[in-house]
């Protein structure tokens, strides 16, 4: 079993919106996700510039029995592209449920 981290920024008015929809498909396609939106994270980063870049972000989380590395690549450029981002920071951790 596995643990899916989902990073999702939080900049515009349709932020949102656009969260809803990612966590209608994740409990449609998983049967459960968690979202955390009440306390954003901060991201920072150098950008190709040199400059710091920040911004906020919500995590999503889903559990699944089996990985497939192959859907997650292709939902996650479904992401960036829903988002208007570069890049979604998708994360996977071995889960373990007693």
């Amino acid at each position: 079993m596995y643990l899916v981290q989902v990073l999702l920024p939080l900049k515009s008015k349709r932020s949102d919106e656009r969260i809803s929809q990612t966590r209608e498909e994740l409990v449609e396609l998983y049967e459960g996700v968690t979202a955390y939106v009440r306390s954003p994270a901060k991201g920072a980063w150098i950008g190709p510039d040199g400059q710091e870049e920040l911004d906020d972000v919500i995590m999503v989380e889903v559990l699944v029995d089996a990985l497939d590395r192959d859907w997650w690549r292709q939902y996650r450029e479904q992401l960036a592209t829903r988002f208007g981002e570069e890049q979604i920071h998708i994360r996977f951790l071995p889960a373990e449920i007693p």
